[in-house]
């Protein structure tokens, strides 16, 4: 409900107050600004740091590299953030936007690269907490491939948008694009977060099996022995 309300005043705006306005196509409404402002600035700002939080409790223990860096690219994103939704406020018609388009490479620009870094961070994290174990192993390898296809779809997004920004910025192709970047985030961190619990759950169903077979092997080994020693006694 909160996604598609300003989606459905954008459009009564335009569709419906505006019908056979053409001078009004180029105002922004402010439902634009606020879609940009309230929901999809704090949405991926948010998914970041989710994602540091959890370099935080993986690194606990180990490197004091990894918290200290994570507070400084949050303080970084942060200052970038706050320039985005200061510019966006700051945009009345549309083509203000291409005049600001700094603020898109900025922004996305600075976005790509946060995603390189918590991939590549728990990727060597989890990739440095094998335990020699194949089920714990193999849970650890699903786990890294979530991340890099994850991460890999955002930052595809995010390139995407900055190269049709910078190859078509008047027809507004990129923003299109942009829209679909903070629902991106939140799937990406909750199919992280449901492959983690699948995963866990499947590995435990093949450990448990497994623990029941080896039994099961160890018990007919006793039932043969046994026999085959009350034959000899006979």
């Amino acid at each position: 409900m909160l996604c598609t309300w300003p989606w459905s005043s954008i459009v009564y705006y335009y569709l419906v107050n505006n019908y056979g306005n053409i001078s009004a196509l180029t105002e922004i409404v402010w439902s634009f600004t606020l879609l940009q402002i309230v929901i999809d600035v704090p949405i991926v700002y948010g998914v970041h740091l989710l994602y540091f939080y959890r370099i935080w409790i993986v690194s606990k223990g180990r490197s004091k590299a990894f918290p200290i860096t994570a507070i400084i690219i949050v303080t970084i994103s942060s200052g970038v953030a706050i320039t985005l939704l200061w510019v966006t406020y700051q945009c009345h018609v549309f083509t203000d936007l291409i005049k600001t388009a700094w603020s898109t490479y900025m922004t996305l620009g600075t976005i790509t690269s946060i995603d390189f870094i918590i991939a590549s961070s728990l990727c060597y994290l989890l990739a440095t907490s094998r335990t020699g174990f194949s089920s714990t192993d193999t849970l650890i390898t699903k786990l890294m491939g979530y991340i890099i296809n994850t991460g890999c779809l955002t930052s595809i997004c995010s390139m995407t948008v900055i190269i049709t920004c910078a190859v078509m910025p008047r027809n507004f192709i990129f923003l299109s694009i942009e829209f679909l970047v903070a629902k991106l985030y939140v799937n990406s961190f909750l199919a992280l977060l449901n492959a983690a619990y699948y995963l866990r759950s499947n590995a435990s169903t093949i450990d448990s099996s497994e623990f029941r077979m080896s039994h099961a092997v160890y018990y007919s080994d006793l039932r043969v022995r046994g026999s085959q020693d009350e034959e000899l006694q006979a």
